[in-house]
């Protein structure tokens, strides 16, 4: 299973630079060429904005990768450990069941979607939703690893005033 988490963060890591690196030197280009010459590349524009959801979903992925979402977790201080080890296995598999949703029915929008172009380089819109739908499809993917993890784990009791420490509730 750690494979799969290394693999999902890896591509969400170069997908992230990648795009940050493209849309940054597009953007400085186009205004270096505004500067000098009074005009600028059509597309230049156009770019950024296709890439812009490439760079949130990684973004997205990789902060639920590093568990740097928030959670709260009040109430699952106040259960005994085994019940609390239940709950966090039912709840990522539903969490990775949305997720999972989310994909297929982005993924049967994707012909609808296709058809609608980019203005200047006619890239299709599925192109796009392809990103939502692979983000989607990852955060289900981490979500069964964290059920996994959570199955996996014993439960553990600790003092009512210790800090929780709950290692399945991060992906």
């Amino acid at each position: 299973m750690i494979f799969i988490e290394r693999a999902v963060v890896g591509l969400c890591r170069l997908m992230l630079w990648l795009s940050t690196v493209v849309i940054f030197f597009i953007l400085v280009i186009n205004t270096a060429l505004r500067y000098a010459t009074g005009s600028s590349l059509q597309w230049a524009n156009e770019v950024p904005e296709l890439l812009f959801p490439w760079l949130v979903m990684s973004g997205v992925v990789l902060a639920a990768a590093h568990g740097a979402h928030i959670t709260t977790s009040f109430l699952m201080d106040a259960v005994p450990a085994t019940l609390r080890r239940w709950t966090a296995i039912g709840t990522w598999l539903a969490v990775a069941a949305l997720y999972g949703t989310l994909a297929w029915a982005t993924y049967q929008m994707l012909g609808i979607v296709h058809d609608e172009k980019s203005p200047i380089l006619q890239i299709p819109g599925s192109v796009t939703y392809g990103c939502v739908m692979g983000g989607m499809l990852m955060l289900s993917l981490l979500a069964l690893k964290s059920a996994w993890n959570a199955w996996q784990s014993q439960p553990v009791e600790r003092a009512p005033n210790e800090e929780a420490a709950v290692p399945e509730a991060h992906w």
